[in-house]
């Protein structure tokens, strides 16, 4: 208990009535908060690059792909390292990380600095606080409301991207892409004396137990498969890979990450402003997908606290896919009420995908549930990073993203299909 900070007796008094659980998930609702404004930039300020510097649209995109690859292959190291090192340490260091690459964009003069800068950098930092995060906050700081604070936490990573949008673009337009990346560098230094505070790597630190946890039978959380080393992450991978349930959620969250962050997240702006739609105009409906967004993934964790994971898979994938396919022929110079109907469905569903994905992780692999999560969020953004690229690329030769909407509501019926197909438990 020597972590704890000193408190006046009335904060003292409030801590008792308060489980400590609550500050811990508000520390890390607050850091990936922070660390998503970084995450918003790329959509914003592709056409100010390739203005300023003459890098293609294919070059940028490449840039956005190896940050969104990093941000899924560090994500099950991080888990294991967050098992071994603590919490607080990790995201404390990746936050240093996002800044640093947030600010060092602005020295740029070549297109590998960009690589540099946003692909390692920001990937890596914002991978050890991507969603195994979530996963491992959960896992380890609640037994009540575990879907339900997954699908808030979850939110606060999604929707900071998207809601930092609008600052983001009228930064860049009115004052360049500069002051932008170094607005989103300070916000992400300034989280970090809230997790330093707040944020606890177990229970037993403060001396309590998870909440809702019956305190005659609770013990630490398990680190199975010896999870909590990085050679024990790729021991995890090697068991999970045997199963068929791995590789259906695997394949799932891979077409969710094509059809969120890699088109949606990096190319809806310019999609958009190829009909004549403002950039800022564009920004504010990819901000309001955010604000649904968090009505959508905070109902979805509370639904996966009731229903079956697979069920709400099949019905959100299906669901996205069906918006996806409509949303080519919503483009135009000004919104009209068919593009506000998408804006709500789709920010609804943005990553409603998680907390049942997350839930199937932990019934299915245990304690070392989320590492399991961890390596199943790396096909997310094999999936994103293939998407990002793949887009940019398609609207370099074809002149035209109308194609690749098409392509991503397909893939949306393959996840469908894949939920289905997960059965019972494997051991």
């Amino acid at each position: 208990m020597t972590d704890l900070p000193t408190l006046p007796p009335t904060t003292t008094r409030a801590a008792r009535r308060v489980h400590w659980a609550w500050f811990v998930a508000s520390a890390a609702f607050v850091a990936l908060l922070g660390a998503a404004g970084f995450r918003a930039v790329p959509s914003v300020l592709i056409d100010p690059l390739h203005r300023e510097f003459g890098w293609s649209r294919g070059t940028i995109s490449a840039a956005v792909s190896v940050n969104l690859l990093l941000y899924g292959f560090i994500s099950p190291f991080a888990a294991a390292l967050m098992q071994r090192l603590g919490m607080r340490r990790v995201v404390t260091g990746a936050l240093l990380l996002v800044s640093a690459g947030s600010g060092f964009t602005v020295f740029m003069t070549e297109s590998w600095q960009l690589l540099l800068c946003w692909g390692v950098l920001v990937g890596a930092g914002s991978g050890a606080m991507a969603l195994a995060f979530v996963a491992t906050v959960t896992s380890s700081w609640f037994v009540r409301h575990r879907g339900l604070v997954s699908g808030v936490l979850t939110a606060a990573g999604a929707t900071g991207q998207l809601v930092f949008l609008p600052l983001v673009a009228a930064l860049a337009a009115e004052h360049g892409w500069r002051a932008a990346s170094l607005a989103v560098a300070g916000a992400a230094l300034a989280v970090v004396p809230v997790v330093v505070l707040l944020l606890r790597d177990r229970p037993a630190d403060v001396g309590t137990t998870a909440y809702g946890a019956d305190p005659a039978t609770a013990s630490p959380a398990a680190t199975a498969d010896g999870a909590a080393t990085a050679d024990g992450a790729l021991r995890v991978l090697g068991h999970a890979v045997r199963t068929r349930t791995f590789w259906l959620l695997a394949g799932g969250f891979a077409i969710c990450g094509a059809s969120t962050n890699g088109l949606v997240g990096t190319h809806f702006v310019l999609a958009a402003h190829d009909h004549g739609m403002p950039y800022t105009t564009a920004a504010g409906l990819l901000a309001l997908v955010g604000v649904f967004d968090v009505a959508g993934t905070v109902l979805s964790g509370w639904l996966t606290d009731r229903v079956d994971p697979r069920r709400l898979l099949i019905a959100y994938y299906t669901l996205r896919g069906v918006s996806l396919l409509v949303l080519p022929r919503l483009f135009a110079e000004t919104t009209e009420p068919p593009m506000w109907a998408f804006i709500v469905i789709y920010g609804l569903d943005w990553v409603a995908t998680v907390p049942p994905t997350v839930a199937l992780c932990r019934e299915r692999f245990g304690g070392s549930g989320p590492v399991v999560f961890g390596w199943v969020f790396a096909s997310h953004q094999v999936g994103a990073a293939l998407a990002a690229f793949g887009a940019g690329l398609t609207r370099d030769v074809l002149g035209s993203y109308e194609f690749v909407w098409y392509a991503a509501g397909g893939l949306c019926a393959v996840a469908a299909l894949f939920s289905q197909r997960i059965r019972s438990p494997e051991r």
